[in-house]
Order: C-alpha cells, then structure tokens, then sequence
C-alpha cells in the first residue's frame, strides 16, 4: 500500500475502522439535533448565516489532498470556525447599549452546526457529480472540530466578558480545537494503516499542525473584522488562507509528482523483462507494511517506498537478465553490483541521496553489512561493522520473499519462504523484520 497516496484505499484484510464509525455517528447525531433545534427556533440571522454558509460551500468545492492522502478544505475550516466564533456583526445599527458597540451575533452552537453541514453538503456536490466522492471521515472530522468550537464558545458570549478576555478564551478554545483534530486524525489513521498510536499522532502534528495554524488564526481574524467591520471584512481575511492554501496545493503536487516519477522508473525493469511483471509493486508494498509493523515515521516510510520501487533498476546494467529476475539466487557480488548501480542512478535525481543509500545497502547481510564511518579522533573515514540501515533490511527481506513467492497466495509456499528466510537469520536477515513479514503475511487473504 502506497505511503503516500494509496492509504485511503484499504487492503481487504484490514478490519472496519471502528473510530471512524463512532466519530460518524456522533457528528450525524449532532446534525440531527441541530436541524431539529432550527427548525423549531428559526433560523436567526439569515443574511449573516447565508454568507457564511456560501463561504464554507466555496472552501469545500477547492477542498485539496495533501500527503499522506489528508482530505483538507481549509477555507471552509476558516469560514466555519469563524461562523462559531462570530461575537458580532458591525457597529452599523447597533443599539447604543450594545455590548462593543457592535450588532451581537445571536445564532447558536447548534445553528452554527446546521449551517456548516449545509455547506460542506453544498460545497461537495460538484465533487460528487464528477465521481469525486469526499471521505466521511474527513468531513466528519471537521465538522466535529467546528461542532466542539461552537459548544464551548457561544455559550461564553452570554457572560459578557471584557473583550481582551473574549479574546483569550477565543485562542484557547481553537488551540483546544487543532490538538483534537490531530488526536481523532492520529487514533484513526493508526487504526486504519495499523501503526502504532505514537507514530501516528506523531506524523499527523507534523503534517497538519502549519495548516491548523494558519486556518484558526485565519478564523479568529474573520471573526474579529466581522464583529468590527461588518460582512466586507469576510472578503479581505479570507485572502491570506487562501494564500496559505495555494502554497501547500503546491508542495503535495511536487511530492506526487516525485512518486509517480519514480514509479514510473520502476517499471522499466519490468516493461525490459528484467524482473516479473508487478514485482517492485509487490516489494514496495509488503515493504511500507512492514516498516508500519516496526514503527516507522510517515516520512521514513516515504523513503523506504521510494527504494523498494526502484531497488531493482540496477539490473538494468547487466548484459544478461537474471532468470525471473530473482536476484535472491545471484551471488551475494552480484546482488552487491546490482545494488550500487541502482544507486548511481537514483543519485542523478540530485534529490534522493539518501533514497540511492538505501538502495545501495540493501543487499549486504545484515550480520557483515558494512558502512563507512567516520572516526571522530582521527576525522578519517574507516570501515566497521554496522547493520544496514533498517529501511534496507527491509527490503532486502521483501525482495526475498518475492522473488521466491511472486504473485502467488498458496500459503503454504509462502510459510515455507519464510522459514527459510528464518533459517537464514543467522547472519543474511534481521529476524526481527522476517518476523514483521510473518505478520504483514498472516493478514493477506487466504486462497
């Protein structure tokens, strides 16, 4: 399974998320109420409602994916959250009593909930249309962070704090927001991708916590210029997310451009007939499942796929194919050469050094493998016995399994593999990861 986009697509042994189903409910019950509650009390403020509600519509329909297949609409988060945030309206007709002087917002938590679904439901319908269908996690996420905002602000409004105070309940309550959504977003990416809850919360702080940011400051800013300015102030603040937005649209198309590059030179081995059709797409993915069984961080996985796809592009260089391209039956020099080629040609990218290092590391044993390191007395670099990295003694059992099993699921070639692959462990493979293989193996569908 792809580390960077093919996540959202479940392998058929994985088990129905269950933290999705809950966090569903809970948001469809809120939607529910708050439907209910409207219905019986109006809809209060219609005009102000409406623009929000078009803002949102708008932010879902330029929703985007980022890395790591994260479904984000950053606009219409903005929009939202500042709807939930909302104190006033504009001085203009305000009562002379009026609290700041302003027109007081007077819709609810639950209207600010009714409003924020109605749009996102608008918002998607020109994705649904087309075939894109939105992910319901996603946008029940979402809707969650804006549903936990609204509760525990709009109620403070009826207290009448000074407005330095109002202020900083207002940042405390979207800082409360943005760790929520990161931990729902971690408990169900670790259910779904079934990696450790640690490196899951870790990976979604590091890639969602920069959009997080700038998508509440940009909500309290529509807030505050709402209150003071009036509906105008909506067109001017929401500039610079969309700024924001544009800039991360363009960082994800790079990194998928990166990937289906290299995926497309992993495949020249194939169309060649140097190795069997479908072969690095094998390794690449028992290899990501593998380094998620073993802890491995989101963007180390990144790595690691990038070698497993191309680990075999060095064969390119041989003047006669290896039978069934199995280099696992070549001689350890050979699976050496083969190697290093490869990573001389992964370094003429200029930007995957340590992708081609990878590469080039996998085929040493991992008892004798060797690397150079520097010695720090005498600043000369010497060779001593060190294990290849983890990523390479990952593919290197991949690749060993595959070449033995292919696309075959008779279990039982597969459980003679690796025993085979245990009884090499003394010195050839770490047991450690045959032992992730074990596992990552037990889940495939039975034949």
């Amino acid at each position: 399974m792809s580390g960077e986009s093919q996540v959202r697509e479940r392998a058929v042994w994985q088990p129905i998320d269950t933290g999705q189903l809950l966090l569903i409910a809970t948001v469809g019950l809120f939607v529910v109420v708050a439907f209910a509650q409207v219905a019986a009390a109006g809809l209060r403020q219609p005009n102000v409602a409406i623009i929000f509600g078009v803002l949102i519509a708008l932010g879902e329909l330029f929703r985007m994916v980022m890395p790591g297949n994260r479904e984000v609409a950053p606009i219409a988060g903005a929009g939202a959250l500042g709807y939930a945030l909302l104190v006033g309206v504009g001085p203009e007709g305000a009562a002379k009593d009026a609290p700041l002087g302003v027109v007081a917002a007077e819709h609810s938590a639950l209207q600010v909930v009714a409003v924020t679904a109605v749009g996102m439901l608008v918002g998607s319908l020109p994705h649904v249309a087309v075939g894109r269908w939105p992910r319901p996690d996603a946008m029940a996420r979402r809707l969650f962070t804006v549903a936990l905002v609204a509760l525990c602000f709009r109620p403070v409004l009826t207290l009448d704090l000074p407005w330095q105070l109002l202020l900083a309940v207002m940042s405390s309550v979207v800082i409360a927001s943005c760790f929520t959504d990161v931990l729902i977003a971690a408990v169900i990416r670790a259910e779904a991708v079934r990696v450790r809850f640690g490196i899951a919360l870790r990976d979604e702080v590091e890639a969602k916590m920069a959009l997080c940011a700038a998508t509440s400051a940009t909500a309290m800013l529509i807030a505050v210029a709402t209150t003071a300015m009036g509906e105008a102030a909506l067109l001017i603040f929401t500039l610079p997310i969309l700024v924001t937005q544009f800039a991360f649209r363009r960082y994800a198309g790079t990194r998928a451009t990166y990937l289906q590059t290299v995926r497309a030179l992993s495949r020249v081995t194939e169309v060649g007939g140097y190795v069997e059709a479908g072969h690095s797409r094998r390794v690449s993915r028992l290899a990501v499942a593998m380094g998620r069984e073993l802890g491995m961080t989101e963007e180390e996985l990144l790595e690691l796929e990038y070698a497993a796809l191309m680990h075999d592009i060095g064969q390119l260089s041989l003047g006669d194919p290896i039978p069934g391209g199995a280099t696992v039956l070549a001689s350890p020099a050979e699976q050496r050469r083969i190697a290093e080629l490869g990573a001389e040609v992964i370094k003429q990218t200029g930007v995957l050094d340590r992708v081609a290092h990878i590469v080039q590391l996998s085929s040493h044993p991992y008892r004798t493998g060797r690397e150079p390191v520097t010695d720090d007395s005498s600043g000369e670099a010497e060779s001593r016995p060190l294990p290849p990295p983890l990523a390479g003694r990952i593919i290197k059992v991949a690749n060993a399994y595959d070449d033995l099993v292919g696309d075959s699921a008779d279990r039982d070639r597969g459980a003679a593999v690796l025993e085979r692959l245990r009884l090499d462990s003394a010195a050839e493979y770490d047991p450690t990861v045959v032992e992730a293989l074990s596992r990552v193996v037990d889940r495939l569908p039975r034949q």
